[in-house]
């Protein structure tokens, strides 16, 4: 005879931050999504440590709301600033 498997208690529901609330409003336009990111970080942190002035709407954008672009893209900037 199998047993029934006891049903696991839910978890409880945990408050969003301001932060976090505000990322998921946030206007994602104009709309860039995680592969193309990644297909111009480089061109991205180059421009962004030779040309403080530069901008990129899309990527600022993108990276904004995107907590593993937004890491990534610092990342690269430090190390090409660290050189």
């Amino acid at each position: 005879m199998s047993q029934t498997p006891r049903p696991r208690p839910r978890p409880r529901p945990v408050a969003l931050t301001e932060q976090a609330v505000e990322s998921l409003l946030q206007d994602t336009t104009p709309w860039l999504s995680c592969e193309e990111c990644f297909e111009q970080m480089d061109t991205y942190a180059e421009a962004s440590v030779h040309d403080p002035q530069h901008r990129d709407d899309a990527m600022t954008t993108h990276l904004r709301g995107c907590a593993a672009c937004d890491e990534e893209a610092r990342s690269l900037i430090d190390l090409l600033r660290a050189r």
